[in-house]
């Protein structure tokens, strides 16, 4: 392969995984809290819209962001007080956060702004880096110290969330809360907070993922999520429940992602199929997941 297209290929799918490594983190924790929010799509679409709305009237990339974190936390807010409170199934309270935001955007963006079309935010772009000879080094220069200032931050707050679940006494107990309530009890502890703290924090990393990909055009675009918070699903059980694991899993879906992109300018193929060819890699891993799983189970 031409080192140009490589390296290309490389910072694309880099910055395509990080969003979804961040997204599916945030899922994580409410996977091990034992409620699993499936609103990481619903979250990430109203917190592009968010930030770019945000974004747009105060000309602040700061005010964009928090704003994006309120709105994500607000919907998983209504997720987990449902399923808490309401003792509601957590799986259709997240559904129906995923089937509210789509329509809640195009309410407000076009009671706000007069259109629900695209929605222009130019203060969200961030700059891509250039870390002299750094960015310059042969094939991964670019994609690791050349990338935008969101994917940064993106990477960052992955491995905050992961050090949250796996190095705190807040991520130990959250785990204790998945192990079933009489368990968190017997050991002394509300399992019901922590749930629903697991909530907020998947919507506002899911959000955050979703402002990222606002950030990277300048605008919020109608359905940019595109069905990568159920990626980011996936790739919590294709990662084992594990920090890692997801991580990698999110690594592997974005050189999907970045490997349709870079056909779509060579192949001679329809785009709509190299657009899908990521989600349907996603489908097959998870019934060849779910299939081993079931071995598993069989065989122990």
């Amino acid at each position: 392969m031409n080192p140009g297209l490589f390296s290309a290929l490389l910072s694309g799918s880099l910055a395509a995984a990080a969003p979804l490594a961040v997204a599916a983190l945030g899922g994580l924790l409410t996977e091990a809290a034992g409620s699993l929010s499936v609103a990481l799509e619903g979250s990430m679409l109203v917190g592009a819209f968010a930030a770019a709305a945000a974004a747009k009237v105060s000309g602040s990339f700061l005010v964009g962001i928090v704003a994006s974190l309120a709105a994500g936390m607000s919907l998983s807010l209504l997720v987990g007080l449902a399923a808490g409170l309401l003792r509601a199934d957590v799986f259709v309270a997240g559904l129906a956060a995923n089937l509210l935001a789509p329509g809640l955007v195009s309410l407000l963006s076009g009671a706000l702004y007069g259109t629900k079309g695209v929605l222009p935010a130019e203060a969200l772009l961030t700059s891509s880096h250039d870390a002299a000879a750094l960015s310059r080094l042969p094939l991964v220069g670019q994609a690791l110290f050349g990338q935008e200032t969101m994917v940064y931050m993106l990477a960052v707050s992955a491995f905050l969330i992961a050090v949250l679940f796996s190095r705190t006494v807040f991520g130990l107990r959250l785990r204790a809360a998945g192990e079933g309530n009489d368990a968190a009890r017997a050991a002394g502890l509300s399992p019901g907070p922590y749930r629903l703290a697991a909530h907020l924090l998947a919507g506002a990393a899911s959000a955050l993922a979703g402002a990222a990909l606002a950030s990277h055009v300048g605008a919020f675009v109608p359905g940019m999520s595109a069905g990568r918070g159920w990626i980011a699903l996936v790739a919590v059980y294709l990662g084992g429940r594990r920090p890692g694991g997801v991580v990698l899993a999110c690594l592997g879906f974005g050189l999907l992602i970045g490997i349709s992109n870079a056909a779509q300018g060579v192949a001679a193929a329809p785009a709509e199929l190299l657009q899908a060819a990521p989600y349907l890699a996603t489908a097959i891993a998870l019934i060849l997941w779910k299939r081993a799983a079931i071995r598993k189970e069989e065989a122990g």
